[in-house]
């Protein structure tokens, strides 16, 4: 069934057609999950020994950037009970700032998305290849990450009642062993394997920034509810609690996971570790199946951040297709995915994939990486900027009076947070990244001259959501 709809005005839609309807699947619990599982992707297996050579100083930088977090968590479930519709930042800076802005956000978030599932499925790999050593044949490699990537692609073209399923069981089951393995490294933690509270030569301040600069990627994830709020049910209410739920429990896990490491795997061991994992179970338990066991759950943690980054990959453009701003292909749904957004997306990742392995330089690929965490901020800095906007603008609708004060320091606090991310990213990465932006313009120009030269007006829908 299809029905067309116009918009005049510019503002962002709130009508929500009936197929649209029928296809929200999105309970608390599923959306929580979805938070869940795209900030803890496998990078948690990794943190200790990254930021070991810094000491338990760097314990410092998870506070802050989990306050930080918790900031722009709540800051989008402000926006979200505001604009309950899919494509959350996108969705914010249009209505704020103009169908520029709108767009700049929108490419800027799908670059990240679909950078980072390629990144996950070349780390995926390295983890499949303990279970079933493939690394031995370069097509044997090419092909695991193409799978590993193509899998939850499948999940999501189902329909979002199935991609709700897997990622509420890849969350499960990778927070109760992870839950586990933290508890656990409690009862053998031995305050004498921590090290010294500042290892290097750094000041204070120097080690936590420098920390914290490690940590910034493993963060990123926090709005992906407000992402998909078009699909959550009862979005004013679930979407902010979903966000900030989901951050709390990621930010205890990365917490508890590391401090359990810290304490029992000796200092100058984890430093060199490359499976800090695998060491604190051998360590508590004997023997040396942590490896496997280590192994299995990365890869149940990483199918579902695929899985959940390639639903938010098809969200945005869907909403800005809606809009007039992407092609309108974007804007076809069946099942309430956007079927076109998952295919182009997964497409490029496995592109990028095949790019990486056939090119030999992992300096390029993880310069990607890092733009992944710069382009991730230019949504974060414009929703924030957004929030400010509507706070200060004294429109009666969007100001909560008698919370006014608490809530313009909450998003200074969510804006200052973004642009630390910015500056933990990299010189090379913003250089990359904004060359990744410019290039969106040249698409902007296209889509605003086909609108001039059909006479169709942003905010028209260009295409209707299929059920």
């Amino acid at each position: 069934m299809s029905t067309a709809t116009t918009t005049p005005q510019r503002g962002p839609r709130t009508d929500t057609p009936p197929a649209e309807r029928h296809s929200r699947r999105f309970g608390l619990p599923i959306a929580t999950a979805l938070v869940m599982g795209n900030i803890i992707g496998g990078g948690i297996f990794l943190l200790p020994a990254s930021v070991a050579p810094f000491g338990t100083i760097s314990l410092v930088a998870f506070g802050v950037l989990t306050l930080g977090a918790i900031a722009l968590a709540l800051v989008f479930g402000r926006l979200a009970h505001r604009h309950p519709t899919t494509g959350g930042p996108y969705v914010y800076a249009r209505e704020a700032f103009g169908d520029f802005a709108g767009f700049l956000t929108a490419w800027s978030y799908w670059i990240t998305t679909w950078v980072s599932n390629a990144a996950l499925a070349v780390a995926a790999v390295g983890y499949l290849d303990v279970l079933i050593p493939v690394h031995g044949s370069l097509a044997a490699t090419i092909a695991a990450a193409l799978l590993l990537q193509w899998l939850p692609a499948l999940a999501n073209l189902a329909g979002t009642r199935c991609a709700g399923v897997v990622q509420l069981v890849a969350t499960v089951l990778k927070f109760l062993p992870l839950l586990l393995v933290a508890v656990g490294g409690l009862f053998f933690f031995d305050s004498a394997n921590l090290g010294p509270f500042r290892a290097g030569d750094e000041s204070a301040l120097g080690a936590v920034s420098a920390s914290a600069a490690i940590l910034l990627f493993s963060y990123l994830g926090v709005e992906s509810a407000a992402v998909s709020a078009g699909e959550v049910r009862d979005p004013r209410r679930n979407v902010g609690r979903a966000t900030v739920l989901g951050t709390l429990a990621a930010a205890f896990l990365y917490l508890l996971t590391t401090v359990s490491v810290f304490g029992t795997v000796p200092h100058e061991r984890l430093v060199a570790s490359s499976a800090p994992f695998t060491d604190s179970v051998n360590l508590m338990f004997g023997g040396s199946w942590g490896g496997t066991a280590v192994a299995c759950m990365a890869l149940v943690s990483m199918v579902g951040a695929l899985n959940g980054w390639t639903l938010l990959s098809a969200q945005t453009p869907y909403a800005a297709a809606r809009d007039g701003l992407f092609p309108k292909v974007f804007a076809r749904k069946r099942r309430g995915v956007p079927t076109a957004g998952v295919l182009v997306t997964v497409a490029l990742a496995s592109l990028l994939t095949v790019y990486n392995y056939t090119a030999g330089t992992e300096g390029v690929f993880e310069i990607l990486v890092l733009v992944t965490t710069f382009t991730a901020t230019v949504p974060y800095l414009l929703s924030s900027a957004a929030q400010l906007y509507f706070l200060l603008s004294g429109q009666a609708d969007r100001v909560h009076r008698p919370r006014l004060v608490r809530d313009t320091v909450l998003t200074l606090a969510a804006f200052g947070f973004s642009l630390w991310l910015v500056a933990g990213s990299g010189y090379a990465a913003v250089y990359q990244g904004v060359l990744f932006l410019f290039a969106g313009v040249l698409v902007y120009a296209w889509m605003a001259a086909r609108r001039q030269r059909t006479g169709t007006g942003a905010g028209a829908a260009e295409d209707t959501p299929r059920a």
